[in-house]
């Protein structure tokens, strides 16, 4: 068996661990535009100087040679033949951030055949277009990729006002990569505060005062209208929303990101107006094509893309195994030292559903619950509730049958044992 997997971040690495687990002996290709394996989660720290490009790796020094990995680096999907199992490719360098792209172009097709094939291309970084003269600017950047990171680097040496579009958790790792390096950081988010998919306003104040303290300027309501260029085609200025205009050195966008997913255009595969389809098997429209990780656009985090590589890459070797067992939405964060996890949808408005807050000194819990089942939740500072809440979840435990307040319930409530000694919930 032939299998190609395309993508060398959580997903693809462990759809590549979990086909060699399962088949000794097939042949396995890893194709990938990076050069090395590393963890985006952790960009910001490679920023800070907290870690080096050693550091961010997650995988073994010889993970080619242990897995048994034919390794094209340096190579970008360029479309893909699912008929005739074959996907076009191209050497290009893409280290750096600006690709030459007469290059690019003249760069020699390479074909790979398959017989089963892993899309775990990721996503790229969404620059607006409804930004007014962004375009050809060339002091915006995203927060992605390594390279992205490198040309940061250098830009904090000479640039001071850095503009940071959106305030989610890729912001929130670009502004705190920033914190010692002597430049004024400020953050502009659309929505009504920090962390908006992941925390309710109470929680995410908790950070907004943090980061203040350290010095970040934030704009929350706003959306950025409006950039100037100079005749070099560099930003000077960014104009919000409410007309409100800051000096701009360099900007970082990390509002959006897209679906790697432009070299299936003609193959027949189904895209959603998010990315590719896949289901809880990791199967898309084709039987021999599968997807996991961010290149679905619904769920980029990063538990979740090791799960589906390792259920995709089960699945690829003909052993059936079901995405089934995560929450759909799971965010855990540690900003500043002030720790979080999210379950759910704190924020979402469900008819007939009841809200418990606790509240004691820093720490705060809060659980949205109904009929007796767990529909989200949120820990700060203390996430010591956290395994016994995801059982909870997991297990669709009806918390009513508790005879104790939701926040007091432990394992001994609903985890019992038969005479027999076997584990079982109610």
């Amino acid at each position: 068996m032939k299998y190609v997997v395309i993508g060398s971040s959580a997903a693809g690495v462990n759809g590549v661990r979990e086909i060699r687990k399962r088949d000794k002996d097939g042949e396995i290709i890893l194709i990938s535009a990076d050069r090395n394996i590393y963890s985006r989660c952790i960009l910001h720290q490679y920023l800070s100087g907290i870690r080096n490009e050693e550091k961010l790796c997650f995988v073994e020094k010889n993970f080619a040679e242990l897995y048994q990995v034919n390794w094209m680096k340096g190579c970008t999907a360029e479309s893909l033949d699912p008929k005739a199992r074959e996907l076009r490719v191209k050497r290009i360098d893409l280290t750096a951030r600006k690709v030459d792209r007469e290059a690019a172009a003249a760069a020699p097709v390479e074909t790979v055949t398959y017989d089963k094939l892993l899309i775990a291309t990721g996503s790229h970084t969404f620059f607006p277009p409804f930004i007014k003269n962004l375009e050809g600017a060339k002091n915006a950047i995203g927060f992605r990729n390594i390279s992205d990171i490198e040309e940061l680097k250098t830009v904090a040496k000479t640039r001071k006002n850095i503009i940071v579009l959106g305030a989610g958790l890729v912001g929130l790792d670009c502004a705190s990569g920033f914190l010692d390096m002597g430049v004024k950081v400020t953050m502009v988010e659309f929505a009504p505060w920090m962390l908006s998919k992941q925390l309710d306003e109470r929680a995410a104040k908790t950070y907004q005062d943090a980061f203040a303290k350290r010095g970040v300027i934030q704009y929350f309501g706003v959306g950025l209208n409006e950039v100037t260029q100079n005749d070099d085609h560099e930003i000077t200025e960014a104009i919000l929303s409410d007309g409100t205009r800051l000096p701009c050195d360099y900007l970082v966008v990390t509002a959006g990101v897209r679906s790697n997913v432009e070299f299936l255009a003609d193959s027949g595969i189904e895209l959603s107006k998010f990315g590719l389809v896949f289901d809880e098997y990791g199967r898309t429209s084709d039987p021999d094509v599968y997807g996991a990780g961010d290149v679905s656009g619904l769920a980029p985090i990063w538990p979740i893309a090791v799960k589906e590589g390792i259920v995709a890459g089960a699945n690829m070797t003909g052993h059936a195994v079901r995405m089934d067992d995560f929450f759909a939405s799971k965010s855990t964060m540690n900003f500043l030292g002030i720790t979080s996890m999210s379950l759910g949808d704190i924020n979402a408005k469900v008819e007939g559903a009841e809200t418990e807050i606790q509240e004691k000194g820093e720490i705060y819990r809060k659980i949205i619950h109904k009929d007796g089942k767990i529909l989200a939740a949120l820990l700060q500072n203390d996430l010591s509730y956290s395994g016994t809440l995801q059982q909870l979840i997991a297990r669709k435990i009806d918390v009513r049958k508790v005879k104790k307040p939701i926040f007091d319930i432990d394992y001994s409530d609903f985890f019992h044992t038969k005479e027999n000694f076997e584990f079982y919930y109610e």
